[in-house]
């Protein structure tokens, strides 16, 4: 089985990573241990999470977080996951959220560490995010923050989400100079329409652009999680419904239309599915990826979990 090592870790992890956002929301209770069951079953290790999923659906906070603990709690396959969240994000419960008003405080990082390891009923969380960065923090803070917290064993590692290549490479500098192993992973939105996309309302969103690709490409240790790796939907829909399915999505654009029958041709030329198709893109690339993928239900995951066995090329994906 193929598996993605991040170097000077002991992370060893299948090609693509479980997205919980619909945890709680979709699925629940014996749905989910199906999808948890069938992940871990398929070959599959590393489950992602964040504090805030999904926060903005009231009443219930962090139901993402609670839906894992409690599989984890009935299964007890704890040992069988590599177990991954994110703090710090801005607060959702609010009647109107300001995604621009920061909570990364090292008091707001280990509200939100200790809140997720009890909801997630866990002592120590495998890979543990900033969600979001805020500038107007040192990274001297930001980075002793997590030492603090992987120091006194509630986390293994810490990693990073929506952040720019500058400040990551800061990072880097940083901990070198101080000896820390320092991120072993970059959560930025990333797929096989982005090039061609209209941007998206949030602009505290990092995208993985040619820069941020370079960057990876030149820094193994640092392994890029693209988040968003179906685009939405978009391919999905356009090949079920057509163009008028479609036209409201920030992926409307003529060269997502043209990549959209290059997606149809692909289908048919592997006898693939069009998740199959859209995944495999991050199967070409040029340095290390690991998209996150966020299923329906279990057969939904497990088609999407037989991408790496068919062999597209870098070029299938090329207009």
């Amino acid at each position: 089985m193929k598996t993605i090592h991040i170097p000077h870790t002991d992370l060893n992890l299948f090609p693509l990573g479980l997205g919980t956002v619909k945890a709680g929301l979709s699925w629940d209770g014996a749905d989910a241990d199906r999808i948890f069951d069938a992940f871990l079953d398929a070959g599959g290790n590393l489950i992602d999470t964040a504090h805030v999923y999904s926060d903005w659906v009231k009443p219930e906070i962090a139901r993402s977080e609670r839906v894992i603990g409690d599989w984890l709690q009935r299964s007890g396959k704890r040992n069988r996951v590599i177990l991954s969240t994110k703090g710090g994000h801005p607060d959702m419960t609010a009647a109107t959220p300001d995604l621009h008003k920061s909570r990364m405080t090292p008091a707001d990082m280990r509200a939100d560490l200790e809140a997720s390891l009890k909801q997630l009923k866990t002592d120590v969380i495998d890979l543990y995010f900033y969600h979001r960065d805020n500038t107007e923090q040192s990274i001297e803070e930001l980075i002793e923050t997590m030492e603090t917290f992987r120091k006194e064993g509630k986390i293994r590692y810490y990693a990073c989400s929506n952040w720019s290549v500058e400040r990551m490479q800061e990072a880097d500098t940083f901990c070198r100079e101080k000896g820390y192993r320092g991120f072993v992973a970059n959560q930025s939105l990333l797929n096989l329409g982005y090039p061609y996309m209209n941007p998206l309302a949030d602009d505290t969103l990092a995208y993985a652009d040619s820069k941020m690709q370079a960057y990876h490409r030149n820094n193994s240790n640092n392994l890029l999680m693209p988040y968003s790796g179906v685009c939405n939907g978009f391919f999905h829909a356009y090949a079920a419904k057509g163009k008028d399915a479609v036209k409201s999505s920030p992926y409307f654009t003529e060269g997502n239309i043209r990549m959209a029958e290059r997606v149809l041709a692909l289908c048919e030329q592997y006898h693939a599915t069009v998740s199959q198709v859209v995944l495999g893109f991050f199967a070409c690339r040029d340095f290390a990826c690991l998209p996150l993928y966020g299923p329906k239900n279990a057969e939904q995951l497990l088609e999407a979990m037989q991408t790496f066995d068919i062999p597209f090329q870098k070029e299938d994906y090329s207009l």
